[in-house]
């Protein structure tokens, strides 16, 4: 099916998202979108899949005007959206997700239906678990799987790769393409050009709402970098290790349950002043460590030691990590971070001390249009924290983290972020905290972890497999570790 975009505009109030753009996706092919975060590329697709109205403008299916006034009318029509944020119901279990919106089938069809799926691309999913105990990787696998069981006939895909190992990229990939060559029409948001290279045989690039080159394969990636950004962005020198001070987090003789394999036998020391990278395939006990280092998670075994305070179990561990100054951000930023239907300005009403949410409107106001400065957010006080970019969300979460955190724990902290959004991330964490903070972050990109960490762990199955400073160890020795094999391993 083709998509014809035509001249499509959308503002929200004073603000223009979009402006005058006009693209046409063609069937059996996969088209490259991309774009610094908040370019509106997420916007143009919510208008497709009926989640926002355009302002002005037509969409053309296979040549006929379509009335998208609702989510509803987009997948009769046959268009699917995998988000970056999981659109899912997490009580229920991973066959009951895969079955909304289906054809009405049987348990044991709809069973040998996810399986088939699961292993077409390389998913280990069971079908029984509840889906509130997967990752966020997980979590979008099942989205995909249950859109394509749908026969949809165009399938938006936002940031695919972001939460899945490289393993599973590589089952993906081919996958994607056969899709296209069975005649589905792709639309592939990404901010990782490589893949976009990979995958489409088109692109084109979005920039403050408004369409700033389109070009076919083969690709060139500083023309594209430049239409994205205005220029070539640099990558900035590592920084130099920092000095380490007195230990202040120690986990010893860890046993703690979670995603899928949990933690066993987990002896970490942290130090003042480390950046400490976690490496490990999707589920393999980072996401655990992190929830369990932030009080969220109490061991079934052995002893947390913060700050030389033992935690407490249950929910006054948490309470108790947040009085020592240890701040948390996970992956998923809509459910476990922020507030999706209220506004920024709501957002720091409820971040002031003493739980004083009632403050002067205007003091709050004012507090929120600087850090909207000092974050370069886009967006307003007034602004629902649903309604930004995913780099946004982002720059929001980072504007409310308390500066005076000792330890900071991140979870794959430039999810779905562009270059320019990325390395500004990473600079004002070393810059503006104190140089005896400890960074404490998860991250599927090895080469994000090797650029930024001056240590690193592996997990694999729970078990922590390799912990070793960047400079003693390699790409293949982690990539190794995180299956398991030491590096040469046949």
């Amino acid at each position: 099916m083709d998509v014809e975009f035509q001249h499509i505009s959308k503002n929200f109030g004073q603000v223009q998202a979009l402006t005058d753009v006009s693209l046409t996706a063609r069937s059996s092919t996969i088209h490259g979108l991309i774009g610094e975060n908040g370019a509106g590329k997420s916007t143009l697709m919510k208008i497709l899949t009926g989640y926002q109205s355009k302002s002005s403008g037509s969409i053309l299916l296979d040549g006929v005007e379509a009335q998208l006034n609702n989510p509803s009318q987009a997948s009769n029509l046959g268009i699917g959206m995998l988000y970056q944020e999981p659109m899912d119901f997490p009580p229920l279990t991973v066959l009951e997700n895969f079955s909304l919106g289906t054809p009405r089938q049987s348990r044991q069809e709809l069973h040998f239906a996810l399986k088939t799926l699961s292993i077409r691309f390389g998913f280990d999913l069971d079908p029984d678990l509840p889906v509130e105990l997967l990752t966020v990787g997980e979590r979008q696998q099942i989205e995909l799987l249950r859109l394509i069981h749908c026969n949809i006939k165009v399938l938006i895909l936002d940031e695919p790769t972001t939460g899945i190992s490289p393993a599973q990229k590589e089952a993906l990939f081919p996958a994607l393409k056969q899709l296209a060559a069975d005649g589905l029409t792709i639309l592939l948001v990404s901010h990782k050009l490589e893949e976009v290279a990979n995958l489409c045989s088109e692109v084109t690039v979005l920039r403050h709402g408004k369409l700033t080159h389109h070009t076919a394969a083969p690709f060139h990636f500083p023309k594209l970098l430049t239409a994205m950004f205005g220029f070539v962005p640099k990558r900035k020198d590592k920084g130099s290790a920092r000095d380490k001070g007195s230990p202040i987090l120690i986990c010893k003789n860890i046993e703690a349950s979670g995603e899928r394999q949990g933690l066993h036998q987990c002896d970490i020391t942290v130090a003042e002043g480390e950046i400490i990278g976690l490496a490990g395939l999707d589920g393999a006990g980072q996401s655990t460590f992190l929830r369990l280092a932030a009080g969220l998670i109490s061991p079934d075994q052995g002893k947390v030691t913060l700050f030389n305070n033992s935690l407490p179990h249950g929910a006054k561990a948490y309470i108790r990590a947040q009085e020592l100054h240890t701040s948390f951000i996970p992956a998923d930023r809509l459910e476990e971070s922020l507030f999706a239907g209220i506004s920024l300005r709501d957002h720091f009403s409820l971040r002031e001390e003493h739980g004083m949410f009632w403050q002067s409107r205007t003091r709050t106001r004012q507090r929120t249009e600087e850090a909207i400065t000092t974050f370069s957010i886009k967006g307003t006080p007034e602004d629902l924290a649903e309604d930004l970019s995913g780099g946004n969300q982002q720059r929001l979460l980072l504007s409310l983290l308390n500066r005076n955190s000792r330890l900071i724990l991140l979870e794959n902290p430039t999810r779905g972020l562009d270059i320019q959004s990325g390395q500004w991330i990473w600079q004002h964490l070393r810059d503006e905290l104190s140089p005896d903070t400890a960074i404490i972050f998860s991250s599927p990109e090895l080469d994000e972890i090797l650029h930024y960490s001056d240590r690193i762990i592996v997990f694999h199955d729970g078990n922590i497999v390799l912990d070793s400073a960047v400079a003693d160890t390699s790409h293949g020795a982690i990539a190794a570790a995180m299956t398991g094999m030491r590096e040469g391993t046949p």
